[in-house]
């Protein structure tokens, strides 16, 4: 697996300069607006049928990935980082967008591309608060994978919620047209752990066709978050101009292993 995370990474992160400029709201690199292709940037020639050089958005390539989970393995894998190393980070936006009251529904929370990741089991078994978690993967063996770790397998006890009420789902969908199974205006939290960076891979349309759901099924005052490598210079002109009258905010993250990551977090303005 460890040798799969550099290769992943290989493939996705790009040599861009970003110059030390300050984090902050607005249109930091933003007069260029959105490129329309990848950027031009010299990447390591991945060797013949490695997974760098493969295309991301394949939801064939993401089947065969998931299927080489071995005996004895942890049952997660994680692109950039697990939940530990931002439960800092979400756990107040939650507390923010919890309502008060002696009865409440559940935070609704949504992660695309949820993979076989521990953001969200990390989130029903750990997070205090209430919530109804839903994680959707385009591919089949992974969400399969995710209702066995949720209901237990084997000798592998299923998983405990943090809170009594709150629920973990997972779905089969594609994250760019989620469909009647997830209506507009319904998730307070809205997570993309690195799957704006490989959706991008199949072309910048689809990446854009995905912030677009994403931000359609957000609640009005909650957030969706985007983790990703990838250099404001670049994201931020992609995230102004498909969010709207929503701001667009950035928080440094790590670095995690040597490797420094940033939060998009796109919020109604205040």
């Amino acid at each position: 697996m460890a040798l799969l995370h550099r290769l992943l990474h290989k493939g996705t992160r790009a040599k861009r300069s970003w110059a030390g400029r300050a984090l902050g709201v607005g249109n930091v690199g933003g007069r260029g607006g959105c490129p329309a292709h990848a950027p031009n940037v010299a990447l390591s020639q991945p060797r013949a049928g490695s997974l760098a050089g493969s295309c991301l958005s394949d939801p064939g390539l993401w089947d065969r990935l998931h299927a080489q989970a071995l005996p004895g393995r942890p049952p997660n894998f994680d692109w950039f980082f697990g939940y530990e190393e931002v439960r800092g980070l979400l756990l107040p936006l939650l507390q923010k967008g919890a309502p008060r009251g002696p009865a409440v529904a559940p935070l609704r929370v949504l992660d695309v591309g949820c993979g076989t990741s521990d953001l969200c089991p990390g989130l029903y078994t750990k997070c205090p608060l209430p919530l109804n978690v839903l994680g959707v993967d385009f591919s089949a063996v992974a969400v399969q994978r995710m209702k066995r770790l949720l209901e237990g397998h084997g000798d592998r006890p299923g998983l405990r919620p943090g809170h009594p009420d709150s629920r973990l789902h997972f779905l089969q969908a594609d994250a760019r047209d989620l469909g009647p199974a997830c209506p507009s205006g319904s998730f307070q939290l809205v997570l993309d752990k690195g799957t704006w960076d490989a959706v991008a891979r199949g072309g910048q349309a689809g990446a854009e066709q995905l912030l677009s759901e994403c931000l359609r099924v957000l609640a009005p005052q909650g957030t969706l978050v985007q983790f990703s490598d990838e250099d404001p210079d670049v994201r931020l002109p992609c995230l102004e101009r498909g969010a709207g009258s929503r701001l667009v905010k950035i928080q440094e993250l790590g670095p995690f292993k040597g490797l420094t990551y940033f939060a998009y977090l796109v919020q109604a303005a205040q």
